[in-house]
């Protein structure tokens, strides 16, 4: 794999096919688990995790499987992936399995998780359907991280509440309390707040896409425009003056 590939299949990833922000897939545990940090990078780093094995899987197997039970067959990979981290997830985190509830064994009805193992890595090899996944997973956890983020921190007033339940006894204290007598804002941990928070998001990224193209097109950029005259024509400058 070359590096522009790398490079490539990590900026569709991340940024300009986000599975989350762009192609607008698996928004309900997405939606439904990100009132805080933590719940959005267990549920991402399980996504992550499926994403990879699964295209891994799908990608080595393609001179086996034949197109006509395709997507039964796919279906059936990723259910057994998701079961292994289910049971591992319960085994090893059980608070935090039990609080992700019925959106980890969700994971197998994922749009994100089916849609790349049909569009990449049945086409692809092995080595590029892994990257393909990592980039698709990393993409999804950190939209997952960010949301949680902003819901917890309006609604709750923390960041990393409860990381022990993910991280172990140790990381109780990674807990950080912004304000000390905040007494939380309830819409922003439940759904209505998970919509507003995604809608933000999408239109942050919306307004960046924008303001890159405008910037690719000879006009003046974001910066520009807060480091005032600097950058303008010598003769507006004078006029100015």
């Amino acid at each position: 794999m070359t590096e522009s590939t790398h490079g490539r299949l990590m900026r569709q990833g991340l940024w300009h096919n986000n599975q989350a922000l762009v192609a607008l897939l698996g928004l309900c545990p997405l939606l439904a688990v990100t009132s805080t940090v933590v719940n959005g990078l267990g549920l991402g780093l399980a996504t992550l995790a499926t994403l990879v094995t699964t295209n891994v899987i799908v990608s080595a197997g393609r001179p086996w499987i034949r197109k006509e039970v395709r997507i039964p067959m796919f279906v059936l990979i990723i259910a057994c992936v998701v079961t292994t981290i289910e049971l591992l997830m319960s085994a090893h985190m059980e608070a935090l399995f039990l609080a992700l509830g019925i959106f980890l064994p969700l994971i197998v009805t994922n749009c994100a998780v089916i849609g790349r193992a049909e569009a990449f890595a049945s086409r692809n090899p092995v080595g590029h359907a892994a990257m393909d996944g990592f980039a698709m997973g990393l993409g999804f956890l950190a939209v997952l991280v960010a949301l949680g983020a902003l819901r917890e921190l309006v609604g709750h007033g923390t960041l990393m509440r409860d990381a022990d339940i993910l991280l172990g006894p140790w990381a109780a204290h990674l807990e950080v309390r912004l304000w000390a007598d905040y007494r939380g804002f309830l819409p922003a941990v439940l759904p209505p707040g998970a919509f507003v928070g995604l809608a933000l998001l999408i239109a942050l990224k919306n307004k960046l896409d924008r303001l890159a193209a405008r910037r690719r097109a000879g006009g003046r950029g974001p910066f520009a425009v807060w480091r005032g005259l600097d950058r303008a024509p010598a003769a507006e400058r004078i006029m100015t003056d």
